[in-house]
């Protein structure tokens, strides 16, 4: 099947007290963004890349590439003002796909093994999204009221959710709506169904120091990105 995956990459670093963009820090030799890019070649050769980044930020991207001399395809493409805005975008510049995969660009640890098992299930039903059953016990309420809820019945949900080409061009025709958490969200408000399969734990989004700590451990076991 032709694959494509759309990586979002709109972050600005302010919760990680950087003046950088979080996607281009450089973890064990390489941006971010190209460590995630990476993962997804590693897992098709031939995938179709679609990375949206703010317009403001793709000239420093190009210079990156040039100067880490990064020659996986893909192509770049502007983001808008939300990241729904953003992911219509690089619907919009994909071409006619089988499956797509939206993910998030400070995403770099995602495994092979999940990215194949959402692709898989999305091929077999539609919608395939990676997620994870907590080990924290959970309360829901505010500091000063607060109940005891089931933790079986919550889950972690990661990045990348893949869908039919299809269904995720249809459910991106709505306007953008307050409720969108993530793709899978606005996939469901069309009434498609959305499964899940199991992530994996280091499959974490870089948004504070510490995550930049645990990437560098696990990265240091890659040493190039291939």
């Amino acid at each position: 099947m032709r694959n494509s995956v759309i990586i979002v990459a709109g972050g600005s670093g302010s919760r990680m007290g950087s003046t950088l963009p979080k996607q281009f820090i450089v973890l064990q030799n390489y941006p971010v963004l190209m460590w995630t890019i990476s993962c997804f070649v590693e897992y098709d050769s031939l995938i179709s890349v679609v990375v949206v980044l703010p317009e403001s930020q793709i000239s420093h991207w190009q210079a990156l590439c040039a100067k880490y001399s990064f020659d996986h395809a893909h192509q770049v493409v502007a983001g808008g003002e939300t990241r729904f805005c953003s992911v219509r975008n690089g619907l919009d510049a994909l071409a006619e796909t089988d499956l797509v995969a939206v993910h998030d660009g400070v995403r770099p640890l995602v495994s092979k093994a999940t990215i194949e098992n959402c692709f898989n299930m999305a091929a077999e039903t539609g919608a395939g999204i990676p997620a994870l059953q907590l080990n924290e016990s959970l309360r829901t309420g505010t500091m000063n009221h607060s109940k005891t809820v089931n933790r079986e019945m919550f889950f972690a949900v990661q990045t990348p959710q893949v869908f039919r080409w299809s269904i995720l061009k249809d459910a991106y025709t709505q306007s953008w709506r307050a409720d969108f958490a993530d793709d899978a969200s606005v996939v469901e408000s069309m009434g498609y169904p959305v499964f899940m399969v199991p992530g994996n734990r280091e499959n974490l989004k870089i948004t504070h120091p510490e995550d930049l700590i645990i990437a560098n451990e696990y990265l240091k076991k890659k040493k190039d990105i291939g």
